[in-house]
């Protein structure tokens, strides 16, 4: 099948398609015309590749693990190690984005009573320069 036909399969993009040819994740024959064909071996890996994003793997996480599975080793192991560093990254960004959210917050209702002002000085904007809002 075409780049077009596997990506319309998992609805995907095409370029999400080409994009994992490109990155070495896909590897399809090419026929007569220089043109990709996916066959089943490709959909698997495809199916493979976005459940593993799905769950936060990043490419090369992926490609690591395709290379284990073509030497025939267990995934399982390094599986289950990558998780738990992805998980531990993915609560790493939760608690920064959190803390993101409460500064955002403390400003809002900072800045509702302050009044507005031009540009002078040593300020471009002094609500967000004051920085009562740390």
């Amino acid at each position: 099948m075409k780049a077009s036909e596997l990506a319309k399969k998992f609805a995907v993009n095409v370029n999400t398609v080409r994009h994992y040819v490109r990155s070495g994740l896909l590897k399809p024959e090419k026929d007569a015309s220089g043109y990709h064909r996916f066959g089943h071996d490709e959909v698997r890996q495809l199916s493979f590749i976005l459940r593993a994003r799905a769950l936060g793997f990043t490419l090369d996480d992926i490609r690591q693990l395709l290379l284990d599975a073509t030497q025939g080793q267990s995934l399982c192991p390094h599986a289950r190690e990558l998780i738990e560093i992805r998980l531990k990254e993915a609560q790493q960004k939760l608690t920064d984005m959190q803390t993101l959210v409460h500064r955002m917050e403390s400003a809002v209702e900072e800045w509702k009573v302050l009044p507005d002002c031009s540009p002078c000085g040593d300020h471009i904007c002094h609500l967000i320069e004051g920085g009562h809002h740390e």
